[in-house]
């Protein structure tokens, strides 16, 4: 049984005189622990299927499908981790932050203080529990974003570009990052991407998606070594690879 499961999801955009469809026919499978990244252009629909996952949006036609149920909406099966460093809430420090998901699930006020402990120590952020969101850095309020994310033991976490809005250095800090606490809780990752290098560092596999409407269009399998090396022979021709899909027609 494949952890993440999508089979034949349509979706359409409807607007005031017209239906706009975003994804079509879109069939892929996520195993568990693995590593999923989605590239294309923008406006191929790679968002909208990370809404139409998350449960955020309801398929036009198809089915998905989390650890072999059927998706009817929002659930704590799934963590989501946007772009936007507004995702956290401005008025909770980040103990607090982290804290939301198991409050939602009612969980008790001392034991939801041990697990956020502990992931805030995961993405190194314990010496900063009780600050807001303003006093920290970008890539900090990620750190946040992904720990308050992984602190209700989802199934799956989703993620919609969530280094774009940093800069270069950051971002490389936030790849590695990533990585190192992925390969700690081995939670299986639908990442979206519209950067080829990003996903090559991060991803087992990568697919890569046509826009207009948005259907899967290739597949590369990243079996490199990790932690991998930007500036290797092998991680550049994944690249190459990757881009010569984006731009055959």
């Amino acid at each position: 049984m494949h952890e993440i499961e999508l089979r034949n999801v349509n979706y359409l955009y409807e607007t005031s005189d017209r239906q706009v469809p975003a994804l079509r026919d879109v069939s892929l499978a996520v195993e568990a622990s693995e590593f999923l990244c989605i590239v294309g252009q923008s406006g191929c629909g790679k968002t909208t299927l990370l809404n139409l996952v998350a449960g955020f949006l309801t398929p036009s036609g198809g089915d998905i499908l989390i650890g072999g149920k059927r998706v009817t909406g929002k659930g704590f099966d799934r963590g989501i981790v946007f772009q936007d460093f507004a995702q956290l809430f401005p008025w909770r420090t980040a103990r607090r932050n982290v804290e939301f998901g198991l409050e939602m699930k009612g969980v008790p006020r001392g034991e939801r203080a041990e697990v956020a402990a502990t992931f805030l120590r995961l993405v190194g952020l314990e010496k900063f529990a009780n600050a807001f969101p303003h006093e920290l850095s970008g890539g900090m309020q990620q750190r946040v974003a992904i720990a308050r994310a992984l602190a209700y033991n989802p199934t799956v976490l989703l993620m919609d570009e969530p280094f774009a809005a940093l800069d270069a250095l950051t971002r490389d800090e936030m790849q590695r990052f990533l990585v190192d606490v992925w390969r700690e809780t081995k939670k299986t990752v639908l990442y979206v991407t519209h950067n080829v290098a990003e996903a090559v560092y991060l991803a087992d596999r990568v697919l890569i998606f046509s826009p207009h409407p948005g259907t899967v269009k290739a597949e590369v399998r990243v079996a490199l070594p990790r932690p991998r090396d930007p500036l290797s022979v092998a991680f550049l021709e994944h690249q190459r690879t990757i881009v010569s899909h984006l731009g055959a027609r």
